[in-house]
């Protein structure tokens, strides 16, 4: 692998929010095997303060958990962070426009496997993956 494909990916940290705990374990598990530095946490307030307190390059957040909903969150992480792209994930596609609005991106969870890392390589700037795929 040549050294900048690593380099690349190792500077790039993300933030993923969900409220399944085997599936944020089993998110921050397959990132890191492509070198990226991956926050977790279990709900979208925990997230905020994750977000508030490091530099986070993509925000990856569940649109379905209790207490605040990924639409909430995005709007939250907009005025926190209003440069960090926002991918929601979904188990279903009846995800209101009006949530849609405020993210950079949109993958049904069912797609997640195929489409999470050409999505954050395209948001944060970096073909990457392409070498480590």
């Amino acid at each position: 692998m040549p050294p900048s494909v690593g380099k690349a990916q190792q500077t790039a940290v993300l933030l993923c929010i969900d409220d399944s705990p085997d599936l944020l374990e089993c998110e921050k598990a397959f990132l890191e095997t492509f070198g990226y530095t991956v926050l977790t946490a279990p709900s979208g307030s925990k997230g905020l303060e994750l977000a508030s307190t490091h530099a986070i390059d993509v925000a990856i957040v569940d649109y379905f958990m209790p207490e605040m909903n990924g639409h909430e969150f995005a709007i939250e992480m907009r005025r926190l962070r209003p440069q960090a792209p926002i991918i929601m994930l979904s188990g279903t596609v009846d995800v209101p426009k009006q949530a849609l609005k405020l993210v950079d991106a949109f993958i049904p969870k069912d797609c997640l496997s195929s489409e999470l890392l050409p999505v954050i390589a395209r948001l944060h700037g970096s073909e990457c993956y392409l070498s480590l795929v």
